[in-house]
């Protein structure tokens, strides 16, 4: 008996033959200052917000009024960053944004959350990279350890549940969990 494997021999990717029309949007000195600031002052554990907000915007990130951001954080490129008045991004979030990343007002990124905007052509020989922009709603909220991948809206008022990944849009005021993330109800919110 033959395996399917053995039917369909197909030749693995060529690394080699990996090219990317990829723009990293600044020059290479601008990115290696940005790295060196962002592991000195960003990423540190230097206590306060108000410094990484004046340096991400130093380095073309858009930071709405009030938007915390704790120590530990990495973003690859700041001006590929919004940030929206009075969210939130906990300790040790790692923004990975080859393309656009929109987090709207009073949302939130819990501690170790990984936004992945970048991924591969696995049909491709060369392997090519594919970019896709991640929004984060109003009012939405991806919990501690939660993985969003590229080209995913969480929908306003949404929240990803503990450890979750998805790879889908989620919808408003919905509560997802799991790996991959499916939704358990509806998101209430109760009267002040």
């Amino acid at each position: 008996m033959t395996s399917d494997t053995s039917k369909h021999q197909q030749t693995p990717p060529d690394l080699a033959t990996y090219t990317t029309q990829f723009s990293r949007g600044r020059p290479a000195i601008v990115e290696a200052i940005w790295m060196m600031v962002q592991w000195l002052f960003v990423s540190s554990w230097i206590p306060g917000s108000m410094h990484r907000r004046l340096l991400l915007k130093a380095f073309g990130a858009r930071i709405g009024t009030g938007a915390i951001i704790k120590p530990g954080i990495q973003v690859k490129f700041p001006w590929r960053l919004s940030v929206g008045a009075n969210a939130w991004i906990g300790e040790n979030a790692w923004i990975d944004n080859l393309a656009e990343v929109k987090i709207e007002d009073s949302a939130v990124l819990s501690q170790g959350v990984y936004l992945c905007t970048g991924s591969h052509d696995w049909t491709s020989p060369g392997f090519d990279l594919i970019t896709q922009p991640i929004t984060i709603k109003r009012g939405a909220w991806v919990a501690a350890r939660s993985t969003v991948g590229p080209g995913v809206t969480v929908g306003e008022g949404a929240v990803l549940g503990l450890g979750s990944t998805t790879s889908q849009d989620l919808e408003p005021w919905t509560i997802y969990s799991g790996t991959p993330a499916k939704a358990l109800k509806k998101r209430k919110m109760r009267e002040n």
